[in-house]
């Protein structure tokens, strides 16, 4: 009788054992929407950091215009506290530190990229660089400004052009720094 009992209970008991394991053991979530463009081919991977943050939410990708002139987004914003560190995402030197259109904005051409070399926009930025510096990767290039921001939230536009056409600037970033899961603890076997 006893045994009876036990099969429906033990049943259930192993589902939940391997949903469970299921759930810890599956890939994240990727960090972006299906309908994100897959990385640009003609663009190198020479980021080695975020420009915001360490992981930074993507409020809005990039949405390349049909034509030249048409609508679209040719960047990408990225949600950031107003005063948060903006990062140079890989070396090369300052083209612009300045104001357009009563924003701070912050340009930089990315050095070993080709000919025109791929430039880098970060707005709205207030500049700690000036124009003709050399940065690194990951060097503070300025600060997220209050105002000026086109999201509804605090962001960052991050932009990336190779002369007059715009790209897809998460293409500069590597596949493990784009969809870089949580981290987890695995168990240490025997003690030393």
């Amino acid at each position: 009788m006893r045994a009876k009992r036990c099969v429906p209970v033990c049943t259930r008991l192993v589902l939940v054992l391997v949903m469970a394991a299921a759930v810890l053991l599956a890939p994240p979530p990727p960090l972006f929407a299906a309908d994100t463009p897959p990385a640009d081919a003609t663009v190198p991977t020479a980021g080695r950091t975020w420009p915001v943050g360490s992981l930074p939410r993507v409020l809005r990708g990039w949405e390349p215009p049909a034509t030249a002139y048409g609508p679209g987004h040719r960047g990408a914003d990225l949600a950031a506290a107003p005063g948060t560190p903006v990062r140079a995402v890989a070396a090369g030197r300052v083209s612009f530190a300045g104001r357009v259109a009563g924003k701070g904005v912050v340009s930089v051409e990315l050095t070993g990229t080709g000919e025109p070399p791929l430039r880098t926009t970060y707005e709205p930025v207030t500049a700690a660089v000036e124009e003709g510096e050399q940065v690194e990767s990951g060097e503070v290039i300025g600060t997220v400004d209050a105002t000026g921001s086109h999201c509804t939230v605090t962001c960052v536009h991050w932009g990336l052009r190779r002369g007059d056409t715009y790209l897809n600037p998460l293409s500069l970033l590597p596949p493990w720094l784009l969809h870089r899961g949580p981290s987890r603890l695995l168990p240490v076997h025997g003690t030393a």
